[in-house]
């Protein structure tokens, strides 16, 4: 499984993530799935969502209201959801999900974790042998993953393509 995730959805993961960074984000992405593939167009955060420097959740009722906006756009669909996982003291924030979030996946979706960390250099964004895209922006170090649940209940990592962050 590949997934191609936009300028515009990347953009959009990394300010919601800095935006609140200590606590965890939490957004859906917005696109449409192929055979092999996710394409993620868009990505916008929850603004009522809890947050916590060791969890996040969602409104169901502020979903309700998201979604007759999304019924007007023929091409694009809620396909997952996207969130961080933050350095919490010395514990860094990692891009694997928790148990807690493969509970909650679902089949024919895409699933991203941004891990996000102090840093204090500069590290040039790429597209890693993990099937990962990290990087570096001011102080902060992110690495983004991507999840899908294969089969009956097997998640499995997919690699993501970006053509964004090599130059960013």
């Amino acid at each position: 499984m590949r997934v191609y995730l936009s300028e515009t959805a990347f953009l959009d993961i990394l300010l919601s993530s800095a935006e609140v960074y200590k606590k965890e984000c939490l957004g859906y992405l917005l696109g449409y799935k192929l055979k092999d593939r996710f394409i993620i167009e868009h990505a916008f955060s929850f603004q009522t969502a809890s947050r916590r420097p060791r969890g996040v959740t969602s409104l169901d009722r502020s979903h309700k209201k998201i979604q007759p906006v999304l019924d007007r756009f023929d091409r694009l669909e809620i396909i997952g959801d996207f969130h961080s996982h933050t350095q919490f003291g010395k514990s860094r924030g990692l891009p694997k999900p928790s148990m807690e979030d493969v509970k909650g996946m679902k089949a024919d979706h895409i699933y991203l974790i941004n891990a996000i960390n102090n840093s204090k250099k500069t590290v040039d964004w790429a597209e890693n042998a993990d099937s990962t895209i990290s990087g570096s922006t001011g102080n902060l170090f992110y690495k983004i993953s991507a999840y899908y649940v294969s089969g009956i209940s097997s998640v499995r990592k997919a690699k993501i393509y970006c053509p964004f962050p090599p130059g960013f």
